[in-house]
């Protein structure tokens, strides 16, 4: 597990202790990153379900301006910690010890240009979080911004939503990339 691109390339990133995160591939990491392309730089995220903070942390690497990593389990959130500190990208995250329900309802600063959501599998909860990103998409989207969900494909479902649209879906062997953005 490494950073793939840009100030903090070549970085090998710690893991979270124990078997609680699925942490992304660097295959699918490097795909997902070539289809933002140029949208990185200047990009503001939040990262929920933040884990190693992997996806975060390679957004900052690529010029992102800022990214709120969000968890709520103590040994990720010190492993994003670390991996900042060794990244020497610290000065521009921001980290919160929170449910991401809570975060998304209480919490949250203001519209961000990209939310990766990255939850624990098949419980259902990437659809939860869609349902509430969908009912007040303008309030945590800024126009144009995608709220990109990591789930495994059999997790896969459509799901009715009045604001968010899915923009595109890929398949990475056991991981699916699927981008929403807010409907004109």
């Amino acid at each position: 597990m490494r950073v793939i691109s840009g100030s903090a390339r070549g970085h090998k990133l710690k893991k979270v202790p124990g078997e609680t995160t699925r942490p992304i591939t660097d295959r699918v990491k490097e795909n997902l990153f070539n289809i933002l392309s140029d949208t990185v730089v200047g990009s503001t995220w939040l990262d929920l379900f933040a884990g190693t903070g992997q996806v975060g942390i390679e957004a900052l690497s690529r010029g992102a301006a800022k990214v709120i990593f969000v968890d709520n389990a103590r040994l990720a959130i010190n492993t994003i910690q670390h991996n900042l500190r060794h990244t020497k990208l610290q000065k521009l995250g921001q980290i919160y010890c929170r449910d991401a329900f809570r975060y998304l309802n209480r919490d949250h600063e203001s519209a961000v240009d990209i939310i990766y959501i990255a939850p624990p599998q098949y419980k259902g909860i990437w659809l939860q979080i869609l349902v509430t990103l969908d009912g007040e998409a303008e309030k945590f989207l800024r126009p144009g911004g995608l709220a990109i969900v990591q789930i495994d494909p059999i997790e896969y479902q459509d799901i009715d939503l009045s604001r968010l649209k899915m923009m595109d879906r890929r398949k990475y062997g056991n991981t699916m990339l699927c981008f929403y953005g807010v409907e004109d």
